[in-house]
């Protein structure tokens, strides 16, 4: 007998409209409003084109989001085609439904449903509309409310904002960049009307891409991602910043940790008081890491720190500092640990033991004392899931040491360790890689795994 749940006469009745695309373009003049979310839902899943295009002209909502939705390549093509069907001006709509939306979100994954609840009468009843910018939505209905004593004009084009997030990156495909180009052209057709609110900004190259960023109002952004550049390039664009909550920098020059240049930039980091995730890689920082993170809001769940060449002043510091006093996730790869004192080290595990769920310290040059020495801390991370430590010179028995304090943590899942030295002939150079002792390694951590009942932890590696 098939268990299999029959489909509702909803289900059934959509999947009928999309089997028939005139019909079900059609009926949008008729069927009731709360059958657009549930009918968008399956055109766009289904790749209908022409029916998402016509929906979008007659939404009877505010705000159309698509966060719910993984966009793959197919997929595309229907952002595209919305974005086309954006109208400014006001619709003399001969059909019984006159278009409603006003705020259209293109962001993949933003955790938000397709239509915002209905939250009040005068307010565009979107709990994710730009707050930031004079032309947002809310700024201008403000404005307008201030001044309604006034005789009602009605506007020649209707505002509206178009929510996205934007890389500007090398290496973007071709339908990428035609995307943003057709950003950038309803920006320019709107003539004013249309807020193009972008919320996370990936982007590499700052002194050729300047032209772009002249349709970017920067205030609305809460994720900043900087890509190859100088640090007086940075300092330049985060002069426009406000709300970031997110900040990376990854292979940003400065030419003295001593001199203006870097005193503007933790200028600016002071003015991020709602950071809560900062990542700094290829960002010389040796004996300056205080400057930097000592202005930070002491809120931060996030912090990644590879490749900084951060020294024993700097790991001190880290450990004493209010900023990580509540990290989430720490990633302080390809930081040398050349230093036997594994102190400081121990004191910051110890001092994150109660919120740490996710550590990196591949590339450390992490050695065997220094792991004997911060086991009693690593021990006491009751919240860790995960665990990277591969790349770093440990022997095998001081691996099932590890191994043997770590089960205890119920919460990790997933351990990346590192090949032990003894299966190489000259460690760490790969062509000397004994896979015959690598594979009883793992028989080995397997074996003890099983023995300790954790079969539900993970430990991988891979040569480093």
């Amino acid at each position: 007998m098939d268990n299999k749940k029959p489909n509702t006469l909803l289900v059934l009745a959509i999947h009928q409209l999309l089997s028939n695309e005139t019909a079900a373009i059609h009926a949008l003049e008729e069927i009731p409003r709360e059958l657009f979310v549930p009918l968008f839902c399956a055109s766009f899943k289904g790749v209908h084109k022409n029916i998402v295009k016509a929906m979008v002209k007659v939404w009877p909502f505010t705000c159309l989001h698509i966060g719910t939705f993984t966009v793959r390549e197919p997929h595309r093509e229907l952002l595209t085609a919305m974005l086309e069907c954006l109208q400014f001006l006001p619709v003399q709509n001969s059909g019984s439904r006159s278009p409603k939306l006003r705020i259209l979100d293109l962001r993949e994954d933003s955790g938000c449903k397709i239509v915002c609840p209905q939250i009040g009468t005068k307010s565009p009843a979107c709990l994710f509309s730009c707050v930031h910018s004079e032309h947002s939505i809310l700024k201008i209905q403000s404005q307008q409310s201030i001044g309604s004593s006034e005789p009602e004009v009605q506007p020649s084009n209707l505002p509206m904002e178009l929510i996205v997030n934007i890389s500007i990156v090398s290496g973007i495909t071709l339908r990428e960049y035609e995307y943003l180009i057709l950003l950038l052209n309803k920006v320019e057709d709107s003539s004013g009307s249309l807020h193009l609110c972008c919320r996370d900004l990936k982007i590499d190259k700052l002194g050729d891409r300047r032209n772009i960023l002249n349709y970017l109002n920067l205030k609305c952004l809460m994720s900043l991602s900087v890509f190859q550049g100088s640090l007086i390039e940075v300092n330049n664009l985060l002069a426009q910043v406000g709300h970031l909550r997110r900040f990376c920098l990854s292979r940003i020059t400065c030419r003295s940790l001593n001199g203006r240049v870097f005193r503007n930039f933790v200028s600016h980091l002071r003015c991020m008081d709602h950071l809560n995730d900062l990542s700094l890689n290829s960002f010389v920082l040796t004996d300056h890491l205080e400057t930097a993170l000592r202005v930070l809001p002491t809120s931060l769940d996030f912090l990644h720190l590879t490749f900084c060449e951060l020294s024993y002043n700097d790991f001190k510091f880290l450990a004493e500092c209010p900023q990580a006093k509540q990290l989430k996730l720490l990633n302080i790869s390809s930081n040398p640990m050349y230093w036997e004192d594994c102190e400081p080290f121990y004191n910051l595990l110890y001092r994150i033991s109660g919120t740490l769920q996710h550590l990196a310290v591949n590339q450390c040059i992490l050695t065997d004392s220094i792991v004997a020495g911060v086991i009693p801390a690593l021990s006491h991370c009751s919240q860790l899931q995960e665990l990277n430590f591969s790349s770093n010179p440990l022997s095998m028995p001081m691996l099932m040491r590890l191994l043997e304090h770590l089960t205890p943590l119920m919460e990790l899942k997933y351990v990346i360790y590192p090949i032990p030295v003894h299966c190489y002939g000259r460690w760490p150079i790969q062509d000397t890689l004994d896979c015959q002792k690598l594979a009883n390694v793992q028989a080995r951590l397997k074996q003890m795994l099983r023995e300790a009942g954790r079969s539900d932890m993970i430990w991988f590696t891979y040569p480093g």
